[in-house]
């Protein structure tokens, strides 16, 4: 019997998100926690529901112990909307219990829904129990490179 469900984040949800973030940016070597940065993140892919999704895992107690964040953006290559894994994390004390799969699962029923064909992520290539695990639910490796130019 699962000790969690997957639901829609609130607005109220904005502080166990930051914190699931600094879990998070804490292992990867791109990213840093930045409260402040992360709480705007968080607000404008809550008010961007149209194109955006943040679903959480909670406890039996209510309490947000992961999370997932989806967008959608065009795919010309498959020419239709692709969705974007931005966040994946699950607190560590809920590991291995089928709580990052179904919110996996629940982002990609949620894009496909809105008529995408396919999620794509970025993994740090350093961690190496994201990299196993996102090769044991099935993501492809690709040959992209991810770049990035801040402005």
């Amino acid at each position: 019997m699962n000790n969690f469900k997957i639901d829609e984040a609130k607005l109220e949800d904005v502080p166990a998100l930051v914190g699931l973030l600094a879990e998070l940016f804490s292992i990867e070597a791109d990213f840093k926690p930045d409260t402040v940065k992360q709480v705007k993140g968080l607000q404008l892919l809550l008010n961007a529901t149209d194109r955006s999704v943040i679903k959480v895992a909670r406890d039996t107690n209510n309490s947000v112990v992961g999370m997932v964040t989806a967008q959608l953006v065009i795919s010309t290559a498959q020419g239709a909307p692709s969705a974007w894994v931005e966040d994946m994390v699950v607190s560590s004390s809920f590991r291995g219990g089928g709580v990052g799969r179904a919110l996996l699962q629940a982002a990609q029923d949620w894009a496909k829904a809105k008529g995408a064909t396919r999620m794509q992520l970025l993994v740090d290539t350093e961690n190496l129990p994201a990299v196993g695990y996102y090769h044991y639910l099935g993501w492809e490796n690709t040959q992209l490179q991810a770049r990035r130019l801040f402005f």
